[in-house]
Parts: C-alpha cells; sequence; structure tokens
C-alpha cells in the first residue's frame, strides 16, 4: 500500500485499544486542540457527487461497451450483472461459480480517525450486503493522504483511519490484503470488496411484486446530523438550528450517526435469505429516493415503490427543516453514507423480518412503503410520517 503500508505504520497502530474506543481527543495524541479531520476534505463548492442524472448517461455509454463484449459468456447460465448496480457480478470460467465486486470511497465526514475507517469499509462492504452475499473473500484499501497534513497530523491519523478500517473487515470476517496509498489535496478512505460464490449465494435485485413491502435498516439523516455537529463551531451556520435543537440534541444525533455508519449489514443481508427477499439497495450518496427510484428502474415485474414513513435521526427532520431545503432530507434526497439496505420484502414476512433483526442486533429496522402496480418508479407521499429514532444514551 505504498508509503502507508502495514507493515511501515505497524508500530504506529499498537497504540493501545482505550484511545482507540474513546471518542476521538486530539490533545491526547499531541495533535492541535483544533485538529478536525472533515476540514481535509473542503472541496471549496462541495461538488464532490456527481448529479444521478449526468451519472446514468455515463454509465448507459459503458454499458453499451460492457453489453457488446458479453457473446464469449452466452454459454454460461450465470447472467453477468454489473453497471447501475450494486455489484458487479463476473461468471468465472471454472466450477459454475461467480465473481462479486464492489468498490467505493470517499472523504472524511466525521472527525474521529477511528471511526472513519470503519464507516468506510462498512460502506464498501454495505454492496455486498445489498445482493446478499454475506462473505467476502478479500478487501482492498484505497487511502489517500492529503497534502495539508503536517507529518504529526499524518502519522497520528492515517493508522487511526487504517486500523479502523481493518477492524471492520475482521468484524465482517474478511481481511485486508493490500491497496494503494496516494498523496493528495484531500484525504479519502474507501477500498474494494470481492467474493467468489454460488448463483444462489446472491439475491438478484429485480424480483419486486405487487404486495411487497419496503422494509429501510438504518435511520436518515445521517448528513444533516454530522453537518449540524460542524455548525457548533460555526456561530453563523448555528444561529439557523439553535431554536430548534440543543447542542446535547446535536452531539447525541452526530454519535448516533457514526454508530449508524459504522454497522455493518450483515445482519440485514443473513436475514434477506430468511425471509425471502425479492432484492434490496443499500441506501448512500444519492439519498433514499434516488436509490429507490435506480432499484425500481431494474425490476422485471411492471411495479412502483410507494413511501410512506421517514425513519429520521432524533431531531435531524427540525434542523433539515430550520434550513429550508438546503439537505432535502423529507424529499428523499439528502445524501446518506453507509446507510442501511431497503429491502422489499414479501408482506407477510416483514414484521417478522424487522423483529428477528432487532433481537439480533438491538436495532430497529421499520416497513417504510409498499410495492404497487406501477411503471417502475418510486415517490415519497407528499406528507410522510417522520419517525423520531432516539440517540442511544
Amino acid at each position: 500500500m505504498g508509503d502507508y503500508s502495514h507493515d511501515s505504520l505497524g508500530m504506529k497502530l499498537e497504540m493501545g485499544s482505550d484511545l482507540l474506543r474513546r471518542q476521538f481527543d486530539p490533545t491526547a495524541h499531541d495533535l492541535d486542540a483544533n485538529f478536525r479531520l472533515t476540514r481535509f476534505a473542503d472541496l471549496k463548492g462541495r461538488g464532490c457527487k456527481v448529479p444521478q442524472d449526468v451519472l446514468n448517461k455515463l454509465v448507459g455509454s459503458l454499458q453499451q461497451d460492457y453489453t457488446s463484449h458479453d457473446d464469449q459468456f452466452m454459454h454460461m447460465t450465470i447472467p453477468r450483472i454489473g453497471i447501475g448496480l450494486d455489484c458487479s457480478v463476473t461468471p468465472l470460467r471454472h466450477g459454475g461459480l461467480c465473481l462479486v465486486q464492489t468498490t467505493d470511497f470517499f472523504y472524511p465526514i466525521v472527525d474521529d480517525p477511528y471511526m472513519m475507517g470503519k464507516i468506510a469499509c462498512a460502506n464498501v462492504l454495505s454492496d455486498l450486503y445489498a445482493m446478499g452475499v454475506i462473505e467476502c473473500d478479500n478487501m482492498l484499501m484505497l487511502l489517500a493522504v492529503s497534502t495539508k497534513m503536517t507529518e504529526k497530523e499524518r502519522d497520528v491519523v492515517i493508522p487511526l483511519i487504517m486500523r479502523g478500517f481493518k477492524d471492520s473487515a475482521l468484524e465482517a470476517g474478511t481481511s485486508v490484503t493490500g491497496g494503494q496509498s496516494v498523496v493528495n489535496p484531500w484525504c479519502t478512505i474507501g477500498g474494494v470488496a470481492s467474493t467468489v460464490c454460488n448463483p444462489n449465494d446472491y439475491i438478484v435485485p429485480d424480483n419486486a411484486v405487487v404486495g411487497d413491502v419496503l422494509v429501510l435498516t438504518k435511520p436518515l439523516g445521517t448528513q444533516v446530523a454530522v453537518n449540524a455537529h460542524q455548525w457548533l463551531e460555526q456561530p453563523e451556520r448555528w444561529n439557523r438550528i439553535k431554536l430548534v435543537v440543543s447542542e446535547e440534541d446535536v452531539r447525541k444525533a452526530y454519535h448516533r450517526a457514526m454508530d449508524s455508519m459504522a454497522r455493518l449489514n450483515r445482519t440485514a443481508s443473513r436475514l434477506m435469505h430468511k425471509y425471502n427477499a425479492h432484492g434490496a439497495t443499500d441506501i448512500t450518496g444519492f439519498g433514499l429516493l434516488g436509490h429507490a427510484q435506480t432499484l425500481a428502474s431494474h425490476q422485471k415485474n411492471e411495479v412502483s415503490f410507494v413511501i410512506h414513513n421517514l425513519p429520521v435521526i432524533a431531531k435531524m427532520a427540525a434542523v433539515a427543516k430550520a434550513c429550508g431545503n438546503m439537505f432535502q432530507l423529507l424529499q428523499g434526497h439528502s445524501a446518506e453514507t453507509s446507510g442501511g439496505l431497503l429491502i422489499c420484502l414479501p408482506r407477510e414476512q416483514a414484521a417478522a423480518y424487522c423483529k428477528d433483526i432487532e433481537k439480533q442486533e438491538g436495532y430497529q429496522a421499520w416497513i417504510i412503503g409498499i410495492v404497487e402496480k406501477g411503471n417502475r418508479t418510486a415517490r415519497i407521499i407528499d406528507k410522510p410520517r417522520v419517525i423520531e429514532v432516539p440517540a442511544k444514551e
């Protein structure tokens, strides 16, 4: 992994589990008290997400190239799945197996480097889980160290990010065996996840039927929570929201968001098989509605998704409203990072799914909508019910 391999940083990683588990305090690592990891993602305008309509056009041209080479796989019974869905599924030449792969990376969104590493790893794995793939054979780490970091900041922060990523991979039952490190104006962290499996190990997300319900396994509002937390140090921004939320509310929401983003969707994925899910996607940068629309567009049947309920981290709906239409949270467009799975489940099994995941993980899942006859679109009703998801103490 370039200059920042696990070997070269091994000694720095052995810094004691107590420092890793506690809330990150820059001064405990001899950094300036004002150090903020998220400042190394300042992109001057934040145009860091390709608009979904632009991305769809780019994907369309790639898809044509991709399908034109499919003749070499015509003799295989495993379908090639790729651009536009959460994972690439490629039939292998041997034994009826397939290779499932995904990649993702992004900029720091929280100021705790260890948690940032965990979130990045969970986010990469989430695409596998959305396809019902619960085992990952290997991960690679993709890391960019900011040129704006001092040597001291780099030597403290980068090992912590790597340790968080590695620990999350271990929690998922896999390991990080390589990757790439570069120097870049902005800090970025992500990776690649790969697995070799049988066709019955994954769930092709295209079998929703009329009468299914939509289940969401993590609350919305992560972007609002991390922004509100940054605004605690920006008086002009804080003044816009302080009438609807307290500093304590914001801190609780921030830690609830970090906890949620770092949590693996593995149990949610495993239960998709048990309760006969008809397809799923994970909710990330294009928000609930953006990803619901993509999932709906890939269905074999003439169906549409209608969303009635929006589970939101406590107080974040009020914060979003106080900011005008900046986040578009209740419209389903607010970006999420390492969000939950949106799953199409048979109506008679959805409640049992939600009960089972809460029993196993201690976290709720919610029935948020229905699948009805339609033209492969998704929408949120005009006045959805907002479910306040309380912060864990």
